[in-house]
């Protein structure tokens, strides 16, 4: 097994570990440590150019928006919020370096991902307007549909002949791993707390990212 493979996941193993522990000091190491990781494991398997440029800019963002949220959840969270919209939007162009061409199945995606995430997303909204925060309602609309359409242009490299097929499958469970661990980071701040919330919201985010930038390796590694 690579050795940036193992160190991401030991590192987010550590991270897991510093929050059921409360071990502060433990996660401002563990926590930025898997992005740098992933971030080296991607420029020395496949460099930094085309798509491949793409994802290192989406895990640089991803490394600002945590070091932003493990600083302070609530001062930080909009910056956060705006780091990881950034990430999601370099995905989302990666993804789509060359745009795919038109398909039924990618049709059928968009739908499922839609329906699937408006009524997860219709109640954190009510939450959020309950809790009179509603200057926070825009920049979930804007962010939760950026993360879906990035969700959706991953799994659409499941349809996609110019794809690995084992590529295809990492990329598109990374990314839903990675767009249930911002469901429950939302619903954990605005809904109701989540027992153990922080731990599953960390733990699906460091494997979706991790598989992820996994698949894009074997895609581009070729």
């Amino acid at each position: 097994m690579n050795i940036f493979l193992l160190l991401a996941i030991l590192f987010a193993a550590l991270q897991a570990l510093a929050l059921w522990k409360h071990w502060l000091r433990l996660e401002y190491v563990a926590k930025p440590a898997v992005m740098i990781v992933l971030f080296f494991w991607l420029w020395t398997s496949v460099g930094l150019n085309g798509a491949s440029l793409w994802f290192g800019l989406g895990l640089v963002f991803s490394l600002a928006g945590d070091v932003l949220l493990m600083l302070s959840l609530d001062r930080f969270f909009l910056f956060g919020l705006v780091a990881f919209l950034l990430a999601h939007a370099a995905y989302v162009i990666g993804f789509n370096i060359p745009l795919p061409a038109l398909s039924l199945w990618g049709i059928v995606f968009a739908v499922i991902v839609s329906l699937g995430g408006a009524r997860i997303i219709r109640r954190i909204l009510d939450a959020v307007a309950a809790k009179g925060q509603a200057r926070m309602r825009t920049p979930i609309i804007i962010y939760s549909t950026v993360i879906s359409i990035m969700l959706l242009s991953a799994m659409i490299k499941l349809m996609d002949i110019t794809w690995d097929a084992g590529a295809a499958l990492l990329v598109s469970a990374g990314a839903f791993l990675f767009y249930i661990s911002d469901i429950i980071l939302a619903w954990n701040k605005f809904v109701a707390p989540v027992q153990h919330g922080r731990i599953y919201n960390i733990a699906a985010y460091h494997l979706g990212q991790i598989m992820l930038i996994a698949g894009v390796i074997v895609q581009f590694g070729k």
